[in-house]
């Protein structure tokens, strides 16, 4: 692996702290590998963007999957993942999740996250779509993503771990060996810091969450901008699947001209039996697939686009009238406040909806130790590749992945430590660059570039709209290079600027593997190439950053990914 040199335009760093382990990000995926380093004996820092509870598992409504009922196992929901992946998963990865899930489960439970129960006092378990089972564990009744923020965090400021908070993360640093020697920082606001430091550590934990901010309309919260992605790829890591966004099918429809997060409908709603319906009441997704509105999530998602465009209109509707008053109280009490926010009363009318952008499946590629290209940088949760999710992520399969995951990274470091003592060694960075090595685009570019992706890469894609949305992102990169190239001039650095920058970077890396891939698999739908390619297709789409900013890109020679660490040194006889 080579660095790439590239990073953000930004202050030299003016305070430092150190640590055996630098985790960026809150969700269930970082606080979790936080709480695993600290406990094997790691002095661990977790920085996060915003609040600690503020990240998208905060957001997740539906729950956890694991094989946790009475008649199902691992192999089970294996084979569900199999079958929602469309062909892409890494099978070993899949396999490590759905059997060491089950037990990673009971030890959050174990850390104190509370689940819903039965009258009996067992889980209570639900069905989402691509599930056959009830697997689906739930807090709350939609307020799952909650609990198991609020759990993780008391946990965390009940070990008394050192937390970085209203803190984005800049780039990584590295040695003159190429290993990760922590991360560069600008923290914000009510900060325990001013301005941009830095925090060395000879390992760091990616688990920034996604990028659904590169779209116009998405359930992701307002600190997705993909600022993981982007600062693996300048630091020289490799990147797959980036062109399998899920787009949820049900989110709240707020009108044409609905820009940020937009509120979720779980897909939980349509596993207690809620109807996709159209404005004359006619459920359009029977006949479409054996399980209906309970399909995995590319086709229902396919399902509504393809209804709306038959009938040009806006949305489809989402009809549980038929649950009552006290089962949306008591089962959605999240959702049902949503809806009735914006003037809407589940109760009594149908749910407009349309799908927006929802989760990445794809991101840094790892191994099955969450291991990346870049020797000591680690990452998990959505921000990661580890292979599970292939082309389309099974409904509630994240939740679970950054508990699996997680824990796997935290056993890897602390294994390393105890044979190489990684926290004796104190990471020397290379000197900071005095000249800007990233030019910063200006804080309105980020609207240009939702607009752009919306358009050109949104649920319908085809080599027009593709190429016609590289061709723009390209322009916008290259009036900043040119720009700094020519007068030195860069955007002013901050907050702003650095997101539109990431979004830019992440965006450009998006089209380029949805241009080359030419089929229509899972979540990705080429209405140009509306058939599945196994023969050309089924495999991995890896790409990386060059120290020119140019993009390199290669496929992978089957569905399982090739070993992340470097080729070893042939030993001497």
């Amino acid at each position: 692996m080579t660095s790439t040199g590239i990073r953000l335009h930004a202050p030299a760093p003016g305070w430092s702290l150190s640590a055996d382990v630098v985790v960026v990000g809150s969700g269930v995926a970082g606080l979790t590998a936080a709480l695993r380093c600290e406990a094997a004996g790691l002095t661990t820092v977790v920085v996060t963007k915003a609040r600690l509870d503020d990240g998208s598992t905060r957001w997740a409504q539906g729950g956890i999957a694991a094989a946790l009922g009475d008649g199902d196992t691992p192999e089970q929901h294996l084979d569900d993942t199999l079958v929602a992946g469309a062909g892409l998963c890494d099978e070993e990865a899949v396999r490590i999740l759905v059997t060491e899930g089950p037990d990673a489960v009971r030890r959050l439970i174990e850390t104190g996250a509370q689940f819903d129960e039965t009258s009996e006092g067992g889980l209570e378990l639900t069905r989402e779509g691509g599930h056959h089972r009830r697997r689906i564990a739930h807090a709350g009744g939609d307020a799952t993503g909650a609990e198991i923020s609020r759990a993780l965090v008391e946990a965390v400021r009940a070990r008394g771990l050192r937390t970085v908070e209203n803190a984005l993360v800049l780039d990584l640093l590295t040695d003159a060996e190429g290993r990760t020697a922590g991360v560069t920082l600008h923290v914000m606001g009510e900060g325990q810091h001013d301005g941009v430091g830095a925090v060395h550590a000879p390992a760091v934990v990616l688990a920034t969450g996604g990028m659904g901010q590169v779209f116009s309309a998405t359930t992701n919260p307002s600190v997705s901008t993909g600022d993981g992605v982007a600062l693996a790829l300048r630091a020289g890591a490799e990147v797959s699947d980036l062109e399998f966004v899920q787009f949820h099918p049900t989110v709240l429809f707020l009108g044409s001209d609905a820009e940020g997060q937009q509120p979720l409908v779980s897909e939980a709603v349509r596993g207690e039996g809620a109807h996709l319906v159209d404005a004359d009441g006619v459920r359009f997704m029977q006949g479409q697939h054996e399980l209906a509105e309970l399909a995995p999530r590319d086709i229902v998602a396919k399902g509504i686009t393809r209804r709306m465009q038959e009938q040009d209109v806006e949305h489809m509707f989402l009809d549980a009238r038929h649950f009552g008053a006290d089962m949306w109280e008591h089962r959605f009490p999240t959702i049902l406040a949503a809806c009735r926010a914006h003037g809407i009363d589940p109760v009594t009318e149908p749910i407009p909806v349309a799908p927006a952008a929802h989760y990445a499946s794809g991101g840094v590629r790892t191994d099955s130790r969450g291991r990346t290209t870049v020797p000591g940088l680690y990452a998990c949760g959505e921000v990661a590749c580890t292979g599970v999710h292939g082309a389309n992520r099974l409904a509630s399969n994240s939740l679970l992945e950054g508990l699996v995951y997680a824990e796997r990274i935290a056993a890897d470091i602390a294994a390393s430590h105890a044979e190489t003592g990684l926290h004796a060694r104190v990471p020397r960075p290379l000197p900071y660059p005095e000249t800007p090595e990233h030019p910063l685009l200006t804080p309105e570019a980020r609207f240009t570039i939702q607009r752009i992706m919306t358009n050109g890469a949104g649920v319908l894609r085809s080599a027009e709209s593709l190429t016609k949305a590289g061709d723009q992102l390209q322009q916008l990169h290259t009036d900043a290079r040119d720009a700094l190239a020519e007068n030195g001039k860069t955007a002013e650095a901050g907050v702003d600027t650095w997101e539109a920058t990431n979004l830019l970077c992440v965006a450009r890396v998006l089209v380029t593997a949805a241009r080359l891939r030419e089929e229509t698999r899972g979540c990705h739908w080429r209405e140009d190439r509306p058939e599945r390619d196994d023969t050309a297709w089924r495999r991995h789409i890896v790409v990386r950053l060059n120290p020119d900013r140019t993009l390199a890109v290669h496929t992978t020679d089957t569905t399982h990914f090739p070993s992340t660490l470097p080729p070893q040194a042939p030993q001497e006889q």
